[in-house]
């Protein structure tokens, strides 16, 4: 009784979560012209407010429980109901914290980024319907609600990265975006159909009793959930729907913080984990997912290394981090790869606002070459970047170091193949991402004497929350303390109900001995440590700075033009369709759409003309007429 007193209560809170970004939407969007600065402040504000509300929800929801009511109830036909409602549990609750959390942090950041900016209010009314559609997205106690913020953010983020839209280059961005992930969302919507046709239902609760008759690895459930996957390789950006994030870096950098760091391309891991129980049923479904996860982080990784701009580096991180994750999500540790999530979210939004204000007092410049010796001018901005350059590159405390170190644990348990890979994966992480910020801070400017003139820190509504989030990217791995320092994982026991069904179902857990923990700690940061310092030979001591790209050569330019993957798709996918579209234009739209409506128009037009000649306005003719019409009806009906 006292538990169910508990969750009544919820109920508001819950229901105000999402609708708070909604309002602020509707008032920065119709007022915004009128409130001017203001509404960069209200927006803020009401992410704050769903923030307190989810913490609220976290604070309140009792242990081991969980909150599912239905708000309006769509169709219904048969046995199938179509409704949509809301569930609160842990799984959601760590995701409303880390969106409506950093999503504040980079409200306020926005307010200094874009102060100059003609479109603020616009800017902003975009980042609170992103917000709300994100929200949407993990709320929702069904795939159609689900779905509905799946497809809410993607619109959003072609409005954002395309936020610019004078620039045609960014135009191209947002679309190959848009498109990109349409790919993906059809995966999804087909796995939805599949679950509605076999399992008589989209709500979580509907599916999970559904699939528990079917034996392991049925065809039906593993196709289902390779349709899924689909839909979270283009959300989330792996191979071969990952190209779309590197160029959505045309949008404002706030954007890139929230968009491609702490939400939408989380949406994928996410999805799988509200699935997990789903995918614990199709163990090949989760080798897929294993081994793309693999490929997608040491393949990024690589590119990585011969990016020079600071924005595309970044991206190219969250490309390989995000396969991290997958990987995790294909070896059934679901709650590692859920903890890197939470802690890349902190590291990667402190990164990419970091990048942000070095932008800013660089006047707009992105391209680390042009930078270098940037530290005295910027401290906060320094230091709080070189702590998310530690985090990202798994030294210890940091918060990188604890969520990698369980990933590289449970792949060293399961798959050690898989072990060596992302081992290698996280060296050249820590090797590039020091790059950057030794190519940024260290050594002397290299910038035009008018850069240098205009180098300034930012504002305090951009270095807040950098120190914010750093402290956080300092911290939040403790959260999550390995078993060898005899500390309870408070994250994993937090998530432990959400996945016990499918952890029974998989039998396994990722655990080491005391020694080959200790020992996988030891290798990684050994690892890193000697990327660090290869990094640092080259790019300090030597005081190497990277070739301009029509210099590059051999395998280095294959590298600094990404494999020539774009071009590939361009050249395989992209002209043929343009080649195609040409030809059924010729064929079907002007031979046959055209000539059937032309035609259509001719003989309307023949057919008027020719009986406008009827009309005489001679009444004797009419009447003649009529006469005639009458013999003719007559001998009709005589002869039939």
């Amino acid at each position: 009784m006292d538990n169910f007193l508990a969750l009544t209560k919820l109920i508001t809170p819950a229901s105000l979560v999402a609708l708070f970004p909604l309002l602020g939407f509707f008032v920065t969007s119709l007022f915004g012209k009128s409130l001017k600065h203001a509404s960069g402040w209200i927006a803020s504000g009401m992410i704050l407010l769903s923030f307190i509300c989810s913490l609220f929800l976290f604070l309140n929801l009792p242990t081991g429980a969980s909150l599912n009511f239905n708000l309006l109830e769509w169709m219904k036909w048969g046995n199938i109901t179509l409704s949509f409602g809301i569930l609160i549990d842990p799984l959601s609750l760590v995701m409303l914290l880390v969106i409506t959390g950093i999503g504040f942090l980079i409200h306020l950041y926005s307010i200094g980024y874009m102060h100059h900016d003609e479109g603020f209010s616009r800017f902003f009314a975009y980042l609170n319907l992103f917000i709300f559609f994100m929200l949407i997205l993990v709320l929702g106690n069904s795939y159609l609600v689900m779905f509905i913020g799946w497809e809410g953010v993607g619109l959003c983020s072609y409005l954002l990265i395309g936020f610019w839209f004078k620039n045609d280059a960014y135009n191209d961005a947002a679309k190959k975006a848009f498109i990109m992930n349409r790919i993906g969302d059809l995966g999804f919507l087909l796995g939805m159909f599949f679950m509605l046709f076999y399992f008589g239902g989209l709500d979580f609760l509907t599916v999970n009793e559904a699939i528990k008759s079917y034996p392991i690895n049925n065809i039906i459930i593993v196709a289902v959930t390779l349709l899924l996957f689909v839909g979270a390789m283009g959300k989330s950006a792996q191979i071969p729907l990952y190209t779309w994030l590197p160029d959505a870096m045309a949008g404002p950098t706030p954007v890139s913080a929230l968009i491609h760091a702490a939400t939408m391309v989380t949406a994928g891991i996410y999805m799988i984990c509200r699935s997990n129980l789903l995918f614990a049923m199709a163990p090949h479904t989760l080798e897929v997912v294993m081994w793309v996860g693999v490929a997608t982080s040491i393949f990024a990784a690589i590119i990585g290394i011969k990016q020079n701009d600071i924005k595309k580096v970044l991206a190219y991180s969250t490309v390989s981090q995000l396969g991290l994750m997958f990987a995790a999500l294909g070896m059934g540790a679901f709650e590692s790869g859920m903890f890197h999530v939470v802690t890349h979210a902190f590291f990667k939004a402190l990164l990419f606002l970091g990048a942000g204000s070095v932008i800013h007092a660089m006047g707009g410049e992105q391209d680390v070459r042009q930078m270098g010796g940037l530290w005295k001018y910027i401290r906060i901005t320094s230091m709080t970047f070189l702590i998310g350059t530690i985090a990202i590159s798994g030294i210890p405390p940091l918060a990188g170091f604890f969520s990698k170190d369980e990933i590289l644990a449970a792949a060293y348990n399961s798959h050690k193949e898989v072990w060596v890979l992302l081992s290698i994966s996280s060296m050249i992480t820590a090797f590039y991402m020091f790059r950057v910020f030794f190519l940024t801070f260290s050594n002397s400017f290299r910038g035009t004497e008018d850069q240098k003139h205009h180098l300034h820190e930012s504002p305090w509504t951009m270095t807040l929350p950098l120190v914010v989030l750093a402290i956080f990217a300092g911290i939040a791995g403790f959260w999550g303390m390995p078993a060898v320092f005899g500390q309870t994982h408070l994250f994993s026991t937090y998530l432990s109900p959400v996945f016990e069904e499918s952890k029974s179902i998989l039998g396994s857990e990722h655990h080491a001995e005391h020694s080959t923990e200790w020992m996988l700690m030891g290798i990684a940061t050994l690892a890193a440590l000697i990327s660090i310092a290869v990094a640092y030979h080259f790019y300090v001591k030597s005081k190497l700075v990277p070739e301009p790209d029509s210099e590059t050569k051999g395998f280095a330019k294959w590298v600094a033009n990404k494999f020539y993957i774009d071009e590939l798709y361009d050249n395989v996918i992209v002209k043929p369709m343009m080649v195609i579209s040409d030809i059924l234009f010729v064929l079907i739209d002007k031979l046959v759409v055209d000539l059937v409506v032309m035609a259509t128009a001719w003989i309307v037009g023949f057919t008027g003309r020719t009986l406008r000649l009827v009309q005489t306005g001679n009444a004797g003719f009419y009447l003649f007429a009529m006469v005639i019409g009458m013999m003719i009806l007559m001998f009709i009906q005589l002869v039939y």
